[in-house]
């Protein structure tokens, strides 16, 4: 697995995530992206710096204001090839959160030559759904950002036996596919569900035209990593959010 994902590969990734996991709103401000969350996590709360001259202080202020007003704290994700601002940001305060890896593997190569009885695919969330999502801390906002995404997408549901045993969410950008909110119920871990459902999404997007399936997992949780590295995924991308601190004004 790389362990230095390229600025490039980090950078052509986003536009897939975001249109497969949209924001509420999503407009630009100088030299910033800025993205209304509504509840639905930092992916899509987030500001990035997609123009010249950002990092500066008052192109900070400028960003920080525009997310008060719409009640978001002030949230960066911050790519390789944004130290500046990475620098910048850490100075006035703002705490490092979440440091996330993005992995990747060919759909062809991840998906099963046969449908899993165990796995079914929907294109809306079922009940039971919800309710796996809302035990994991996947509550309204993120199901309202699953209902966004325009592309190509599925909702998956894995069973262990005949009981519900977790849940996940894939859309398709051009050739990419991102699988999203991969649940697994408490019960049902190290039990392959977590598997079936990857590889049943792999199914799916191969058969839409996708021909890679791309997923972000914090660098911290060990256990998803390994499984993913177990099929075959590679690192490809990277990046971690900065917060303001608590307390901040407008101008930091």
């Amino acid at each position: 697995m790389s362990s230095e994902p390229s600025p490039s590969g980090t950078r052509e990734l986003f536009p897939v995530v975001d249109a497969t996991w949209p924001a509420a709103e999503r407009r630009r401000l100088g030299p910033w992206t800025l993205r209304r969350g509504d509840g639905g996590g930092n992916r899509v709360s987030a500001a990035t710096l997609d123009g010249e001259g950002g990092g500066e202080g008052g192109d900070v202020a400028a960003a920080e204001a525009a997310m008060r007003a719409w009640g978001q704290v002030p949230l960066f994700l911050i790519r390789p090839g944004d130290e500046a601002l990475d620098a910048a940001l850490a100075a006035r305060g703002y705490a490092a959160r979440d440091r996330v890896v993005m992995l990747s593997a060919p759909t062809a190569a991840l998906a099963p030559p046969d449908p899993d009885p165990l796995v079914i695919i929907g294109d809306a969330p079922l009940a039971i759904m919800a309710d796996i999502w809302r035990q994991g801390g996947i509550g309204p906002g993120r199901l309202a950002v699953m209902g966004r995404a325009a592309g190509p997408r599925a909702f998956l549901l894995g069973r262990t036996g005949d009981r519900p045993a977790g849940c996940g969410f894939v859309a398709v950008a051009g050739e990419v596919a991102m699988i999203h909110a991969l649940e697994v119920a408490p019960f049902a871990r190290r039990k392959g569900v977590g598997v079936a459902i990857t590889r049943t999404a792999a199914r799916w997007a191969l058969g839409v035209g996708a021909t890679r399936l791309t997923l972000a997992v914090t660098r911290a949780n060990l256990p998803a990593r390994a499984l993913y590295a177990r099929l075959g995924t590679e690192e490809v991308a990277a990046y971690h959010y900065r917060v303001a601190p608590v307390g901040a004004s407008d101008s930091g």
